[in-house]
């Protein structure tokens, strides 16, 4: 079965495979435009699987997706009015009221004050570029010609509205509980940093963020060891990245391990040597 959509303007006709996922995006009119991920794959279009293999999340509409990944110079380009913008709008929105109900009942002795400052760590554009490199999102953007050589598709802001619009293209395709879900399973270890040191800054976020501004993989921690009796246990943690262990910390509770694991990995900055 083959169902025709129509986007933006009446002479840009799309046939789409019902139940289909990868779809040739409706800007997509030069080579250059095409993706890292894809020039590598040697495909004209983008593979959307891979993406959606890395946020469990498998649209239903596979040109939201197209739609959230095209970066506005691509659009420029091709004289074509379709890009990310407007669900990078929409998906700034929906970040901003899954993160503030989960922090709202996580911190119900909080002030509004101090709940305002908690969000605005977890969804600044910074921490949201890192979580789009998490995902090697910028692999998937699209940008146009001049925007892919002058490096766009590592520049933070280019990530972080990119990793906007993804959510909201979730929230359009399925509804806001899978949105939540999403958000919530991407920003987990920094939600558990800051529910062990809600007034102190994240060192689990921070050494994520230094570490893939130099290469995307994240820090894995791992419990080596415990011991004492149950109701005073103390856990070691160990932080490793690329194979290479950065440091180990002790706490009374594994998140306080690895939090402190981290905070002497940021001091030691042995990846660095």
């Amino acid at each position: 079965m083959v169902v025709v959509a129509q986007l933006v303007e009446p002479r840009i006709v799309i046939p789409v495979v019902a139940g289909s996922s990868p779809v040739v995006h409706p800007i997509l009119s030069h080579r250059e435009a095409t993706p890292a991920a894809g020039r590598e794959r040697g495909s004209p279009a983008l593979a959307m699987q891979p993406l959606e293999s890395r946020i469990q999340y498998k649209f239903r509409n596979s040109l939201l997706l197209a739609e959230a990944l095209t970066h506005p110079s691509l659009a420029y380009e091709s004289h074509k009015a379709f890009d990310n913008q407007r669900l990078e709008f929409l998906g700034d929105a929906v970040l901003q009221l899954a993160v503030t109900e989960k922090l709202y009942r996580l911190f119900p002795e909080f002030t509004e004050g101090r709940l305002t400052k908690l969000r605005a760590r977890v969804v600044s554009r910074r921490a949201l570029a890192r979580l789009a490199s998490s995902i090697d999102l910028g692999d998937y953007v699209m940008l146009g010609k001049g925007e892919e050589q002058s490096g766009g598709r590592r520049r933070p802001s280019t990530l972080a509205d990119a990793f906007e619009a993804l959510i909201g293209a979730v929230y359009l395709d399925a509804g806001m509980k899978p949105a939540r879900e999403l958000v919530l399973r991407l920003l987990d270890g920094d939600i558990d940093g800051m529910v062990e040191s809600p007034d102190e800054r994240n060192p689990k976020g921070e050494l994520q963020e230094a570490l893939q501004s130099i290469h995307p993989q994240a820090p894995v921690y791992r419990i080596v060891s415990e011991a004492g009796p149950d109701h005073r246990r103390v856990f070691q943690a160990e932080v490793s990245w690329r194979k290479a262990v950065l440091a180990t910390g002790k706490g009374k509770s594994k998140k306080e391990a690895e939090a402190r694991a981290a905070a002497e990995a940021l001091r030691t900055r042995v990846w660095e040597a």
